[in-house]
This record gives C-alpha cells, sequence and structure tokens, in this order.
C-alpha cells in the first residue's frame, strides 16, 4: 500500500507538477497529511530533476557554441553570439532562482564537456582541437565580432 502510493505520488509529479500540488491540497483538505506530504516530498525531487535539467540543457548548448566560436573562427556569426548571450543569461536566471544549483554547476562544466563537443563536432563536421573550457570562457569572456 505505501508503496502504491509513492509509485502514484511519482507520476503524478513527473506528469504535472501544477496536478501534483492540487492533488496535495485535496490530501491537505481531507486532513490526511501523512499523505499530503509524500506528495509534496516527490513533487520536491520531481521539480529538482527539472531544474537539473534546464542547468544541464542550457550548459550543453553555452559550451556547444563556445566550442565552435573557438574552433571556426571564420564561420562566427551574430547568431553564435546570441546564443552564448541567451545561455548565459538563462543559467543566471536559473542560479539565482534557484541559488541550491551553484555547487552542481563547476561539476556539471566537469561531467558534461565531452557530450557538448561530441554534439558540437557533429554540428561542425569536424573535430575540435578544444580540448576542455575554463570557466572565464563559458562564463566570462566577451565573444565579440571582428
Amino acid at each position: 500500500m505505501i508503496m502504491e502510493r509513492a509509485s502514484r505520488w511519482r507520476e503524478l509529479a513527473i506528469a504535472s507538477h501544477y496536478q501534483t500540488a492540487v492533488a496535495v491540497r485535496e490530501e491537505l483538505l481531507e486532513g490526511d497529511v501523512e499523505e499530503a506530504i509524500e506528495g509534496i516530498e516527490e513533487l520536491i525531487e520531481a521539480l529538482s530533476r527539472s531544474d537539473r535539467r534546464e542547468l544541464r540543457s542550457q550548459l550543453i548548448r553555452l559550451m556547444i557554441h563556445v566550442i565552435k566560436w573557438k574552433s571556426q573562427p571564420t564561420r562566427r556569426g551574430r547568431s553564435w553570439l546570441t546564443t552564448i548571450d541567451n545561455a548565459r543569461l538563462e543559467i543566471d536566471e536559473l542560479l539565482k532562482a534557484e541559488p541550491h544549483l551553484r555547487p552542481i554547476t563547476p561539476l556539471f562544466v566537469e561531467e558534461y564537456f565531452s557530450h557538448a563537443k561530441r554534439l558540437a563536432e557533429r554540428e561542425m563536421g569536424r573535430k575540435s582541437t578544444v580540448s576542455n573550457l575554463s570557466w572565464q570562457e563559458i562564463f566570462e569572456d566577451e565573444y565579440e565580432l571582428e
């Protein structure tokens, strides 16, 4: 029974954060605090996974474009600049809203660099000589068209 309830909450939280919150409210209104707590715990876990996915996605997108910028100087364009600026903004906003993600950001850089490089190489149609990216290259360097 307990496993069944946890599974139900997990499935609901994965499917819809909103519907999970509504279901938690209903449990509270019915006086079942224990059940509501289970729902809240699953919702928190689902939201955390969602935040981590968003950080990972934006970080990979940013690293892909920095790798391409460094690997193909003759192909640089405004769209790459826009993507770099936008990904930095999205990451900054996410980290402001979810400061618990700050400590894992450097770990994500390390963990997902090879994936970003592989995707950048696929987009470029050739290998890149970029073997790593520093924090400064990813988040601080100003990239400008000449």
